[in-house]
C-alpha cells in the first residue's frame, strides 16, 4: 500500500520569515533536496498556488503537498544483465565486475538513474537466493569494487556464508591483489604505504590522506614493469591491500603524487599527449583511457563452510591489454 500525501498544513506566527523548503522539510522530516524535487514539480502548492521553495512565510499560509513526501523505499530489481561467474556452489559466487558498472545502487538520485544496471540487478535475476544481511539494496554484497575498478568480487548466497566471510575480511584474512597502471616511477621496486584515509572536507567525493584521525589502510605495492613511452613514464603494479577502505588504492597512490591511470578525480590527466619527435610537428596525437587502470586481479579466501582454500585468478581485461600495447609500442621504450 503505497504512503498517502501528508495532511494540509497551516502555518503559524512562529514560522513567519521561514523559507517554504526549510520549513517543509523540518516538519515532514525529510531532506530538504526531497522536498525541492517535490516544488520544482509543482507537488507543493501555498494558499493553492504552486510556490518558490525560496518563498518567506508570513504566517497564516495553507500548505499542500499533492505527493507522498518521502521516497518510497528503493529495492534492487532482477534485470538480465550478462554475468561472468568464475566459481559457484551453494553457499558463494565468485564474479567478474566490467569497469563502468556499479556493485549496487547509490543514494541521491531518482529511482530510475541510480537503480539500473548493476551487479546486484544482474545477481538477483541469475541466483535465485542471495544474502539478506547487506539489506534489500545490497543483497549478497560482502565487499566492493569501485565503479571504474573490474575484476573479481565475492558474493554471499545466505546468511551463514555472509557472517564468515564478513569475519574473515574483518580479520584481514582475505588477499586482495590489484593491477594498476600508475603516472612516473616510484622511487623503489617495493614498498608498503601505511596511511589513514577519510573524506575530503572541501571535496565530498573524493577520500584523502591529508587529515588526522582517518580509518586505517595498508597498502603493499611491488613494480612489475617501469614504461618510458612517448606519452610519458608509467608504471604497472602489483598492489595487495590489508584493509579496504573507499578509493584506497587510488588514494594511496596519488598521495605518493602517483595517481592510477584514468583516475581524473585523484589527479591524472583525462588525455595523454605524446611527446614530439625531433623533427616532427608538435601537434602529436593524444590518447585516453576512460575508466581507471585498476584491475582486481586475485582473490585468495577459505570456503566458508567446508575451510577448503579458494583462489581465483582473473586476466587484465581486453580494453587495459590494448591500452598497454599503445603505451609499450616500439616508438617508446619498455625498461
Amino acid at each position: 500500500m503505497s504512503e498517502a500525501p501528508p495532511p494540509p498544513i497551516s502555518v503559524i506566527a512562529e514560522d513567519a520569515g521561514k523559507r517554504l523548503d526549510q520549513f517543509l522539510a523540518l516538519r515532514l522530516d525529510v531532506s530538504r533536496a526531497r522536498i525541492q524535487q517535490l516544488i520544482a514539480e509543482q507537488k507543493v502548492l501555498v494558499n493553492d498556488e504552486p510556490a518558490r521553495a525560496s518563498l518567506k512565510l508570513r504566517g497564516g499560509e495553507r500548505i499542500t503537498v499533492v505527493s507522498p513526501a518521502a521516497r518510497p523505499p528503493l529495492r534492487a530489481i532482477p534485470e538480465d544483465i550478462p554475468l561472468h561467474i568464475l566459481y559457484e556452489d551453494a553457499d558463494l559466487a565468485i564474479v567478474y565486475k566490467p569497469a563502468g558498472m556499479m556493485v549496487h545502487a547509490g543514494a541521491g538520485a531518482t529511482e530510475d538513474q541510480r537503480n539500473r544496471g548493476t551487479l546486484v540487478n544482474a545477481l538477483l535475476h541469475h541466483f535465485s537466493k542471495l544474502s539478506a544481511l547487506g539489506g534489500e539494496m545490497r543483497p549478497g554484497i560482502v565487499h566492493r569494487l569501485d565503479k571504474e575498478t573490474s575484476g573479481l568480487i565475492i558474493v554471499a548466497k545466505n546468511d551463514y556464508a555472509h557472517r564468515k566471510l564478513a569475519a574473515q575480511f574483518a580479520r584481514r584474512e582475505v588477499k586482495k591483489t590489484y593491477i594498476a597502471l600508475v603516472h612516473g616511477w616510484p622511487k623503489k621496486d617495493a614498498g608498503t604505504i601505511s596511511a589513514s584515509i577519510s573524506r575530503d572536507r572541501v571535496r565530498r567525493t573524493r577520500m584523502t590522506t591529508r587529515y588526522a584521525g582517518g580509518r586505517e589502510a595498508i597498502s603493499h605495492y611491488k613494480v612489475l614493469r617501469r614504461i618510458d613511452s612517448v606519452f610519458g613514464k608509467f608504471t604497472l603494479l602489483e598492489v595487495r591491500i590489508e584493509t579496504g577502505r573507499t578509493h584506497q588504492i587510488r588514494v594511496h597512490m596519488a598521495s605518493l603524487g602517483q595517481p592510477v591511470v584514468g583516475d581524473t578525480l585523484y589527479g591524472a590527466p583525462r588525455e595523454l599527449r605524446s611527446r614530439p619527435a625531433r623533427g616532427k610537428p608538435a601537434n602529436q596525437p593524444t590518447i585516453s583511457l576512460p575508466r581507471n587502470f585498476l584491475h582486481a586481479a586475485e582473490l585468495d579466501l577459505t570456503h566458508p563452510r567446508t575451510g577448503a582454500r579458494i583462489a581465483l585468478t582473473s586476466a587484465l581485461p581486453s580494453e587495459l591489454q590494448a591500452f598497454l600495447e599503445v603505451l609499450e609500442k616500439k616508438d617508446g621504450k619498455d625498461v
